[in-house]
């Protein structure tokens, strides 16, 4: 009887060819379908955000709290509540209102036809490209929802400035000094509380993407 050599059938083994668990296609295809859920989960995101924003936009049309705090702060200012103020105020922020539910709504559509290309795209090279503009409208949507913030603070803080000097009121400079600060303050914060909360809800669900885009410009290399 022969003896039995161990580093011998290691060696035999290690030379056997392995067979792969899945073809390439088998796995673009798989790629294909985690992607699209991935883009459909965004767009359900910003579906729940379109409808929160319109919600409580109706919510504070009755309950005119945006009204008060801005009359508020004028009336610390020395300014005084006066119609012309009221309605001016009550036009600018239903312009600026209306149009930040617009480009949501605009980004709901976009995010919904990235969607539906994904679903139907079969090219690899294709896929590809659509994962890309894909991940172009997201960061596109984040930078402007951001920019939204800023310019929405500051010309609520011209107007403020502009109903100061039609009334003639020069504020003491301390209490300027404290309203600069609060508005420079409260809108850093509210521009990290935004940032953070899409790059945790939008930032987890893109790096999964990003390890598909990955597998798949694998394979693209792969083919070439």
């Amino acid at each position: 009887m022969p003896e039995f050599d161990l580093d011998s059938f290691k060696k035999t083994w290690q030379e056997q060819p392995v067979q792969k668990k899945y073809d390439d296609n088998e796995i673009l295809q798989m790629l294909n379908r985690k992607s699209r859920n991935y883009v459909k989960y965004i767009f359900w995101i910003s579906v729940v955000e379109f409808l929160l924003f319109s919600v409580m936009g109706i919510f504070y049309f009755f309950q005119n709290e945006e009204d008060n705090g801005f009359l508020n702060i004028l009336e610390k200012l020395g300014a005084q509540k006066t119609p012309e103020i009221e309605n001016s105020f009550e036009s600018i922020y239903w312009i600026l209102k209306i149009s930040s539910v617009m480009v949501t709504a605009y980004f709901v559509f976009k995010f919904y036809q990235n969607y539906r290309k994904i679903r139907i795209e079969e090219n690899l090279k294709g896929l590809i490209t659509r994962i890309l503009t894909f991940k172009k409208t997201v960061n596109a949507f984040i930078l402007i929802s951001i920019l939204l913030l800023v310019a929405f603070t500051s010309i609520f803080t011209i107007f403020i400035f502009y109903s100061l000097n039609a009334q003639n009121v020069e504020p003491k400079s301390s209490e300027m000094t404290i309203f600069i600060i609060g508005i420079i303050v409260t809108t850093a914060f509210s521009v990290l509380l935004i940032w953070l909360y899409y790059r945790l809800v939008y930032g987890i669900i893109m790096s999964k993407l990003d390890k598909n885009l990955k597998q798949l410009r694998e394979i693209d290399s792969q083919e070439v």
